[in-house]
């Protein structure tokens, strides 16, 4: 499987998820079968094939999680030297060449984007768009209105 990159902050939320599933959702949800297990005829019984369907979610995303972490490339922004380039972990400055509105993007892993957070997927194609270039660069994206322009206001590894 190939390695999938991951800030030192989305391995950490990861490995919380993980521990949360292991710790405290799968004991309770082996109690709730237990519990629906004991009101008897279990063909007509809606509780126990609920507690069953999410523990079968649980076990899923607990193998889910294992898988990504044993093959997570785990990468500490702040101990990249790459040249004032865009590159995975980089925090981006940009301006919006048509409106001059100016954002700032954190390139990170595909399980940690969010857009709320400024974080963005390595796979999304801004990130694309802007891995390998430098401040005073323009990086076009390919946006579903249209091409959009973006100038590199700056490039910080934190």
């Amino acid at each position: 499987m190939n390695k999938i990159p991951l800030t030192v902050a989305g391995a950490e939320k990861l490995r919380a998820e993980l521990h949360d599933l292991k710790t405290v959702q799968r004991p309770a949800i082996i109690q709730a079968i237990a519990e629906a297990r004991a009101h008897g005829d279990l063909s007509e019984n809606a509780e126990y094939h609920a507690a069953k369907e999410r523990q079968s979610f649980i076990e899923g995303r607990i193998n889910e999680l294992e898988a990504k972490l044993s093959n997570a490339q785990i990468i500490n922004p702040a101990l990249l030297d790459a040249d004032g380039r865009c590159v995975f972990g980089a925090t981006v400055d940009l301006e919006d060449m048509a409106s001059g509105e100016v954002v700032t993007y954190q390139i990170v892993g595909d399980d940690e984007a969010d857009i709320k957070e400024g974080k963005i997927s390595i796979s999304s194609p801004i990130a694309r768009a802007l891995i390998g270039k430098s401040p005073g660069d323009v990086a076009e994206v390919q946006a579903p209105g249209g091409i959009r322009e973006y100038e590199i206001l700056d490039v910080r590894y934190v």
